[in-house]
């Protein structure tokens, strides 16, 4: 029996090449779009306040209230970061509209530098559109050297428009808050023969303030007792 052959007409063939080059173009674009989507999300969550997320201005409020609020500040450190992160003061009564500067410090209490790099919303949510911000230390990669300790401003104030919002009339406490985390590739606190080096190194420069990290004094426990093989 005499074999049968099919041909592909050359409408059928440009078919195909537009089918094959719309998956790759569609495929490319969901490439993009993933590597856009941290960007896109800040952008958008900085514009509309969602999650919390202050939003950052250039100008000063041109308006003051009578009405006053108290701003909280609160630190928190991720991760393996070897920092001491805190707030100078933990609270201020402003008038709303009115720019106020306050102050971060870090401390790196390691024996090798360490970076990070700072997050940061605020509390209730809704607030955060009304919660602007003239000058931040956020999404900004730090560096410390052991021992350094770092002080970083926030200037900022309390977008008198608030007033208009009815979930946010009666508010008497804005929480900002900031989290440091690692920077990626920063061999920070991982490895535990690093550890116990640095602390060997501390034993050594007599510095045993720099035993307040709880990782570290549980790795001089350890190495104490005899249980750091392996």
């Amino acid at each position: 029996m005499a074999e049968e052959r099919y041909t592909v007409s050359p409408a059928t063939q440009r078919t195909n090449r537009l089918i094959a080059g719309a998956c790759v173009a569609f495929f490319g674009g969901m490439v993009g779009m993933a590597y856009a989507a941290v960007p896109l999300y800040e952008m958008f969550c900085q514009i509309t306040g969602y999650g919390g997320t202050t939003q950052r201005v250039t100008q000063y409020s041109d308006r003051v209230l009578d009405r006053e609020i108290t701003v909280r500040f609160d630190a928190n450190t991720s991760g393996a970061l070897p920092w001491d992160f805190k707030p100078v003061q933990r609270d201020i009564t402003m008038k709303i509209g009115e720019t106020v500067q306050i102050a971060y410090t870090a401390t790196n209490e390691f024996s090798t530098p360490s970076g990070g790099r700072a997050t940061f919303n605020v509390t209730p949510e809704l607030a955060g559109s009304y919660f602007n911000k003239v000058e931040c230390f956020c999404f900004t990669d730090t560096t410390l050297k052991p021992g350094e300790t770092l002080e970083m401003p926030v200037v900022f104030y309390v977008d008198p428009d608030i007033e208009n919002q009815p979930e946010l009339k009666d508010l008497k406490t804005i929480t900002l808050s900031y989290t440091f985390f690692p920077t990626d590739g920063e061999p920070v606190a991982d490895n535990k023969a690093t550890k116990l080096e640095q602390i060997q190194d501390l034993r050594q420069n007599g510095k045993p303030d720099q035993f307040r990290d709880k990782k570290n004094r549980e790795i001089a426990r350890d190495t104490a007792d005899g249980k750091t093989g392996g």
